[in-house]
């Protein structure tokens, strides 16, 4: 099934070089256009995209309040296009608190190339937060089996749900179904099982790898640590460098933990999250293991900044005492890295698929079975309190 588009700009120019882009591939279906916020939201309703591509600076209304209209009345997966300025980062971060999913830059010189990388990517990233559009409509807490492949834990919620409406009673096949799953669950060895059972390590750092949908699913996990965190945090978002500064300010605002974007020989401090710039690498310093590097990204790596790179230089220095956490993202970046660290002894958690805005790199890892346990968003911060320094 195609994904369907919905495109929202003010601007002539990008309203048909973004169809023209998206109309390029096969996969896609442009289902309207829409030149300023109001019309996005009424269009919204009426046409129930998969996606919807919104420019942030609009007449009428603008792309923040529109998303915020958008996700009381017909919530859908929202890319944001912004400009790659400090107002145009910190307008976005905006507009993915509203429940923007995603957002690209807007470069009017990378535009105006057909052949461009951006284009490409542009185009895979409506793909894939289209069609997690479409498979939301999988029940919340499926439990289908991981792949044999994997020694994963999945861990759901122990709080028990209290249903709104009384539940209806069972058919005979939904039973049969039921006691098919968990029989699987058994033979796998991934049956589920309360969060009291996970076994959190005593470690001397945390680090958090995440990309599309990281904003998001990074202020629920830091949120939910407490002021006297006695373990130094590192943090990995695929961001350009002009938006990190600014995301880090509101990471620090919003959370009781200290957060900064991180400079070239910054201190390893409990209690102190570091955000590697975009366009840059984060390593742990192999001459002073309580400090980090920061070195400018090499043009042979696709991501800058990498997961891969941090987590295998904390493998490599902390070996079996560092806790690692892969969050929400496209691609496979970290899969490597983690094969490290779990080589040295440390322990992985992945963030689950049905929390994930896009489940590629925490897929990735658990398919390749490298992950300890899968855990809904909302469970990972209050996990991760419960770390001692080792």
């Amino acid at each position: 099934m195609a994904v369907r588009v919905l495109i929202v700009d003010d601007s002539s120019f990008f309203r048909n070089r973004i169809q023209e882009a998206l109309s390029s591939d096969s996969r896609i279906e442009i289902v309207g256009l829409a030149v300023d916020g109001r019309e996005a939201v009424t269009k919204a309703i009426a046409l129930k995209p998969d996606l919807i591509t919104m420019d942030v600076e609009m007449p009428q209304l603008n792309g923040i309040e529109a998303v915020r209209q958008i996700m009381r009345q017909a919530p859908t997966n929202v890319l944001m296009l912004s400009s790659l300025t400090h107002e145009g980062a910190r307008v976005t971060l905006e507009a993915l608190e509203a429940g923007a999913a995603d957002y690209l830059t807007k470069d009017i010189r990378a535009w105006m190339d057909r052949s461009s990388a951006l284009t490409k990517e542009f185009i895979e990233r409506v793909v894939a937060l289209g069609k997690s559009k479409q498979h939301k409509s999988v029940p919340m807490f499926s439990r289908q089996p991981p792949p044999a492949s994997s020694s994963v834990t999945r861990v759901f919620r122990s709080d028990p749900v209290v249903p709104s409406q009384p539940r209806l009673r069972e058919t005979r096949q939904e039973a049969a179904n039921a006691r098919s799953n968990r029989s699987a669950d058994e033979r796998s060895g991934s049956a589920t099982q309360p969060l009291s059972r996970i076994k959190v390590p005593d470690a001397r750092i945390v680090v958090i790898g995440a990309s599309t949908g990281g904003p998001a699913a990074l202020q629920k996990v830091l949120t939910a640590l407490p002021a006297n965190y006695p373990l130094p945090i590192l943090i990995v978002q695929h961001m350009p460098g002009t938006f990190t500064k600014v995301f880090a300010e509101r990471l620090n605002q919003q959370s009781s933990i200290r957060v900064r974007e991180a400079v070239d020989g910054d201190r390893l401090e409990p209690g102190l999250a570091l955000l590697c710039p975009g366009g840059m690498q984060m390593m742990i310093d192999p001459r002073q293991s309580d400090r980090v590097k920061i070195l400018p990204g090499d043009d042979r790596m696709t991501y800058k900044p990498s997961v891969d790179v941090t987590y295998a230089s904390v493998a490599k220095v902390f070996g079996a005492k560092v806790m690692a956490v892969m969050l929400t993202g496209m691609g496979a970046d970290g899969c490597d890295g983690a094969r490290l660290l779990k080589q040295a002894g440390g322990t992985l958690w992945a963030q689950s698929k049905d929390t994930c805005t896009i489940y590629g790199m925490p897929q990735a890892v658990v398919n390749a079975g490298l992950a300890d346990a899968v855990l809904d968003l909302d469970d990972i911060g209050n996990m991760l309190a419960k770390c001692r320094y080792a």
